[in-house]
C-alpha cells in the first residue's frame, strides 16, 4: 500500500465546487504538491480589477504552490508542471486537458463528474438534471482519456434530487459527495499501490438514451410557457439561483418589454380555463401565470435592474396586472 506522503498529487480545478475536494485532500492529510486553475478573471466596467478563483484563494490561504496556465500545452507550463513529479492528478471542474498533461503522473489523472456518467456528460451535469426531472443523480470518478467525459469509471455514488429542489441544493450535495468520491477513489488506488478497476464506459450502457449536458448560454434559459407545467417547474428550478430562468413581460400600451427573472414556482391545480400561455392571473393573492396545460404559481422573481422580490412585491408594483403577461 502507498504511504500518503509518498502519493504526490497535483490538484486541478476552478470554482467553488471543485473548492470541496480540494479541502477534503487537505485537511485529510494528503500530499497535494501543486495546485493548477484558471487565471485571474477580469471585472468590472473596464476590466481593470482581476477576481482570482475561488480554488486560487483556498490553495494561497493554504501556502500550497500554485500554476495559472493560459494554455496547457504550453511548454514552460508541461515543464513546471513535470517538475513537481506528481504521481496521480485530480480533476475537478475544469478545462480539457491535452494528452501531455493528463497522461504525465504515472497512476494517471482522474475526473471527478457532476453526474452518473455516461449520462449526462458536459459542462453543466447538474443544472440538465434537474431541468430534465431527474430524481436521482450522483457523481463519478473516471480516467482522463482524449474526449470529454468518456473514460473508464472508477466508482460512482448517488444523490437523490427532492421535487422541490433546485440547482443550488443539488450543487451543495454533490460537491460534499464528490470530495468523498475523491477520497475513496485515491484510497483504492492507494490499496492497489498505483493499480484500481476502472470499466470502460461502453460497457455500462444498456441502450438507453445518452442525455448531454451541454454548457448553458442565456438564450437556452429563456421560459417557453406552452410547455406542461412540469416542465416549467423544473425548467426554473434547473436554473435556479444561477444563471436564472427568464421571461419577458408585455404590457398593452407599452412597447417595450421588460426581462424577469423567475427562480421560483409551485405547482397547483388550478386550471387555466384555456387562456393563452403566459397570461397572469392573480388569485387570493398569488401570482399565477398559465402554461401549456394549466398554472404555475410564482413565488420569486427579479425585473431587470431591480432586487429579487417576493410576488406580492410584484403585484403591488403593478398598476393592471390584465394588461400583463409573460412571453
Amino acid at each position: 500500500m502507498i504511504e500518503k506522503k509518498d502519493l504526490r498529487i497535483v490538484f486541478m480545478g476552478t470554482p467553488e465546487f471543485a473548492v470541496g475536494t480540494l479541502e477534503a485532500l487537505v485537511e485529510g492529510g494528503y500530499n497535494v504538491v501543486a495546485v493548477v486553475t484558471q487565471p485571474d478573471k477580469p471585472v468590472g466596467r473596464h476590466g481593470s480589477v482581476l477576481m482570482p478563483t475561488e480554488v486560487k484563494k483556498y490553495a494561497l490561504q493554504k501556502g500550497i504552490p500554485l500554476l495559472q496556465p493560459e494554455k496547457m500545452k504550453d511548454p514552460e507550463f508541461v515543464a513546471t508542471l513535470q517538475g513537481y513529479e506528481a504521481d496521480l492528478q485530480v480533476v475537478v471542474a475544469f478545462r480539457m486537458l491535452p494528452e501531455v498533461v493528463w497522461a504525465m503522473p504515472k497512476y494517471g489523472t482522474f475526473n471527478v463528474h457532476a453526474a452518473l456518467l455516461p449520462q449526462y456528460r458536459g459542462a453543466a451535469p447538474i443544472n440538465w438534471a434537474v431541468i430534465n426531472g431527474e430524481t436521482v443523480t450522483g457523481v463519478t470518478t473516471f480516467f482522463l482519456d482524449h474526449d470529454i467525459d468518456t473514460g473508464r469509471v472508477i466508482l460512482k455514488r448517488s444523490f437523490d434530487i427532492p421535487d422541490d429542489a433546485d440547482v443550488e441544493y443539488v450543487y451543495d450535495g454533490l460537491m460534499k459527495l464528490g470530495a468523498q468520491a475523491a477520497i475513496d477513489t485515491i484510497e483504492r488506488i492507494r490499496e492497489g499501490d498505483g493499480n484500481v478497476e476502472a470499466i470502460a464506459q461502453e460497457e455500462m450502457m444498456d441502450g438507453t438514451q445518452l442525455k448531454p449536458a451541454p454548457k448553458i448560454f442565456k438564450d437556452a434559459c429563456r421560459i417557453d410557457w406552452t410547455l406542461p407545467s412540469k416542465r416549467v417547474y423544473d425548467f426554473v428550478r434547473g436554473l435556479s439561483p444561477y444563471p436564472g430562468a427568464w421571461t419577458t413581460m408585455r404590457q398593452i400600451g407599452v412597447a417595450e418589454e421588460v426581462v424577469v427573472k423567475i427562480y421560483k414556482t409551485t405547482k397547483c391545480q388550478i386550471a387555466g380555463k384555456g387562456m393563452t400561455p403566459g397570461t397572469l392571473v392573480v388569485e387570493k393573492g398569488k401570482l399565477l401565470v398559465c402554461t401549456g396545460d394549466g398554472m404555475l404559481e410564482v413565488e420569486q422573481l427579479q425585473k431587470a435592474g431591480k432586487k429579487k422580490m417576493d410576488a406580492a412585491a410584484f403585484i403591488n408594483g403593478l398598476h393592471d396586472i390584465e394588461a400583463c403577461s409573460f412571453a
